[in-house]
């Protein structure tokens, strides 16, 4: 136990000795943090949109003031010409094209239906949806209000009342998309930081030569690796605590679950996580490779891990593969805990899936580390 103490205390040392290795370890995860939850959202707001109004007529203008009033879009000057409007989305000064065409009030009143054009910019087919459904709800409603205004003065007769809904969001009431982005970002660093940092450990001992002068020491195997990971274990919860403290204070994201299951999950993850560094670096001569590979695995981690993608949509195969990633549990257990409260017994799948993936890494791990004797 003494061994492994003094290695702990020599890994220390290292690391808080390095100015760049802490700038590395707290300052740059906090403003990853900062910066990525509110930048990585997905709601689509300030869209430029741009009416060719060719009636002129009081319902276009009032049609043109429903979308003033939105939040969401940003009214252009109007124009007279389509060819005008879609050489204005060429250069990329509009988003959306609404035609309203001629005889557009009268035959709405009259006849209580009428078209018109809407061509969207769909480069993002993603965002081009989003802005189909905000065109499709205002104008809907728009021309619901001015039907129900003609009937009631045409006939003279009591309106009758629309259905009320009143909806009911639970587990973030606000549809704050940073409530849903931050659990998920702060999986992100608290992995990159602990997977990168061990990927480059025993590699930069290779690079410095103390590896070979440590391996003829009566150090055992189990001593060095406990002593070389223990270190980074402690820094990802410390990275995990800073995250919550600014989670909590900045973005007021809830915390209904226990604090003490995400730590106890976050210990057993962060186990794995070391595990797959430590057989990275073993099998790696530098620390550029061991980073590269790290990485790699790093960007497919995340990219399928359904932070930024649900993993319900994604194809059948794909949806197979999140199993064997690890970060796809750790997202979907604090989500669950910080924002629906789970307990453990909900948890119980994930925990034993990462429990088990820990195992097996780190037995290939210490397996994949030769000392010599």
């Amino acid at each position: 136990m003494r061994t492994i103490l003094f290695i702990v205390q020599k890994e220390f040392k290292q690391i808080f000795r390095d100015k760049n290795m802490l700038k590395l370890i707290f300052i740059l995860p906090i403003l990853q943090l900062l910066i990525l939850s509110n930048a990585a959202t997905f709601d689509v707001k300030n869209i430029n949109i741009t009416f060719v109004d060719n009636d002129q007529s009081a319902e276009s203008r009032a049609l043109i003031n429903s979308f003033k009033a939105s939040s969401y879009f940003n009214l252009t000057a109007p124009l007279f010409s389509e060819k005008q409007a879609i050489e204005e989305m060429q250069k990329g000064k509009t988003d959306i094209i609404v035609n309203v065409p001629i005889n557009f009030s009268r035959d709405l009143i009259k006849e209580q239906q009428t078209s018109i054009s809407v061509t969207i910019n769909a480069i993002d087919a993603a965002t081009a949806g989003i802005e189909n459904v905000y065109v499709a709800q205002i104008v809907n409603a728009f021309g619901r209000n001015i039907i129900t205004k003609s009937n009631y003065f045409s006939t003279n007769k009591e309106v009758p009342e629309n259905i009320l809904v009143i909806p009911s969001f639970w587990y973030n009431n606000t549809l704050n998309y940073k409530t849903f982005m931050v659990p998920g970002i702060l999986v992100l660093l608290v992995t990159m930081l602990t997977l990168f940092l061990s990927s480059m450990n025993i590699v930069k001992e290779k690079e410095l030569g103390t590896l070979e002068q440590i391996n003829v020491t009566p150090i055992k195997k189990h001593q060095f690796i406990i002593g070389k990971l223990f270190p980074f274990w402690i820094l990802g919860l410390i990275v995990l605590t800073v995250g919550l403290l600014i989670s909590k204070i900045v973005f007021n994201v809830p915390m209904l679950g226990s604090i003490t299951l995400i730590y106890l999950f976050t210990s057993v993850y962060l186990l794995l996580v070391l595990g797959i560094g430590l057989f990275i670096s073993n099998h790696t001569d530098t620390q550029q490779q061991a980073m590269f590979i790290a990485w790699f695995f790093m960007v497919i981690f995340i990219l399928m891990s359904g932070l930024f993608t649900p993993i319900e949509s994604m194809p059948e195969w794909a949806q197979r593969v999140t199993l064997i990633n690890p970060i796809r549990y750790f997202v979907e257990v604090m989500r669950m805990v910080m924002l629906k409260g789970s307990s453990f017994v909900d948890i119980v799948p994930q925990f034993i899936i990462i429990s088990l993936y820990a195992f097996v890494m780190n037995g290939l791990a210490v397996w994949s580390y030769k000392k010599s004797n």
